[in-house]
């Protein structure tokens, strides 16, 4: 029996098609944490004529660049896509996903594999507000540049990716508390969308977000159960 499939694109934008959402993303009154990570969805439709301020937006990666990263060397960076002319180029890479062209904004959220050179700015400012003395400082910069400069090509791209995973719910988790709403989306061409954003060589694709003010609230959380995924002490 012929198993039946999808095309990449036709799977990634079937989902519009399957969403029978008919309300509105909920508004929150209250925004504590428990809340807004309960009510975070992954929104696919937007107002289109929504727009989100550059204040705004700086504002989200700001609170969302207070994630823990490996050994504090933060190596997220954020390419911003608000061009409505940027993000139709952007729309074919990413599959023809519609909330490419409909959110207020895409933000690729991209990893530099070279962060720690980075380490002596890093670690000179802890120094200067007096949070590690400067001898322990040029010890930790020096131990940071040792170690990570012999780590391999994979490590370094596992931690570029796993500190940008964790930057990146951040991210959406501050959008919702904030009444926007966002998808993260890996579904995209990442050589092509390298070569047609001009991405740094050292800096690996992550995930594209979508962000704006949502229409549809998208579909509700299905998971499976706690115990389904819980193993105490060891396996």
């Amino acid at each position: 029996m012929t198993q039946k499939t999808m095309s990449k694109e036709e799977y990634l934008n079937k989902v519009k098609d399957l969403d029978t959402t008919s309300e509105a993303p909920k508004v929150l009154e209250n925004t504590d944490f428990l809340t807004v990570a309960k009510e975070r969805r992954s929104v696919r439709q937007y107002d289109q004529n929504y727009k989100i301020e550059e204040g705004e937006i700086r504002e989200l990666l700001e609170t969302a660049i207070l994630a823990p990263s490996s050994s504090n060397l933060q190596p997220w960076r954020f390419l911003v896509i608000e061009d409505q002319a940027e993000k139709e180029r952007l729309s074919p890479i990413a599959n023809g996903q519609q909330q490419i062209t409909e959110a207020s904004v895409v933000i690729a959220v991209l990893g530099d594999k070279k962060a720690y050179n980075n380490a002596d700015q890093i670690y000179s400012q802890i120094a200067e507000k007096g949070n590690m003395p400067e001898d322990i400082k040029e010890m930790y910069v020096n131990s940071i540049l040792e170690n990570y400069g012999n780590f391999s090509e994979e490590k370094l791209t596992r931690i570029a990716m796993i500190d940008g995973g964790l930057v990146s719910m951040q991210l959406m988790l501050a959008a919702k508390a904030k009444g926007y709403d966002t998808v993260p989306m890996g579904g995209f061409d990442e050589s092509e969308f390298v070569k047609a954003f001009d991405v740094p060589e050292d800096y690996e694709p992550v995930m594209l977000i979508s962000l704006g003010k949502g229409k549809k609230a998208g579909f509700e959380k299905t998971r499976l159960p706690l115990d389904d995924v819980l193993q105490w002490n060891r396996y």
